[in-house]
């Protein structure tokens, strides 16, 4: 275990709730201090509550896009050197396609990729003054095939897939390891209101899923923890499906 002056320090973007809790969780209980980063100031008490002097919360809205370089450099100013960046922040919205409007897809492309990609640049700046880092992207299977009723989630999935490669291209040479994990069906409040009252659809879920059941959000935690760790410093680029199967489930 690492003393005080080594503790490596992680910034869980919607860490106060779902996959995100669960990945602050398994960071501080690792020795990680773990700043999280949401909107909702209640949840955001109630994971320092529960996690202790590792966790760090921190209100922001990522909307905000002119304001993260200012974020990100106060944090730096804050907690020293940024070893870990998890992108787990997301929306979704339920709705059929051509019902869509063009306010309701932007809104779901600047939370889930615009804000993405500005936070990672501002973090990778000092990852590369530092010569290492690790930047973990949370992608969803709505990336790997097609989904009904959620085109703007799909399609802004596929754009963190397709960012988080050209980020381990670009930024791996100079240290910085850029991963992404993507869950299958995870039993959390966001896929509740999806599956929950359309049995047509969590039949559909389950059938396909080799395992049958739906995935925890601690399993997604597991996995980023492994991901932030040293047993996995000679993986970059990766997009690694924890979904029981669901991806090559027939």
């Amino acid at each position: 275990m690492k003393t005080a002056n080594q503790i490596k320090t992680a910034i869980i973007t919607g860490g106060a709730s779902g996959i995100g809790w669960a990945i602050t969780e398994k960071f501080t209980r690792n020795g990680l201090r773990s700043i999280v980063i949401g909107r909702d100031r209640q949840k955001l008490k109630k994971a320092k509550l529960k996690f202790g002097e590792l966790c760090e919360p921190v209100s922001y809205d990522l909307n905000d896009l002119s304001s993260i370089p200012d974020l990100v450099k106060k944090l730096k100013d804050d907690y020293g050197e940024l070893d870990i960046l998890v992108n787990n922040a997301g929306i979704n919205m339920k709705k059929d396609f051509t019902k869509v409007s063009d306010e309701e897809f932007q809104r779901v492309i600047q939370v889930n990729v615009t804000a993405v990609f500005s936070l990672s640049r501002e973090v990778a700046k000092w990852m590369i003054k530092k010569g290492e880092g690790v930047i973990i992207n949370i992608s969803s299977m709505a990336a790997q095939y097609g989904l009904p009723k959620v085109i703007a989630y799909s399609a802004s999935k596929a754009a963190v897939e397709g960012m988080t490669r050209a980020m381990a291209v670009e930024l791996s040479p100079r240290g910085i390891r850029v991963n992404c994990i993507a869950p299958g069906f995870i039993s959390t409040d966001m896929s509740a209101k999806a599956l929950n009252g359309d049995k047509e659809r969590m039949q559909k879920v389950l059938s396909r899923t080799p395992m049958g059941k739906l995935g925890q959000p601690s399993d997604i935690a597991d996995t980023a923890l492994f991901l932030a760790s040293d047993a996995a410093k000679y993986i970059t680029g990766a997009v690694l499906a924890v979904d029981g199967g669901n991806s090559i489930g027939f």
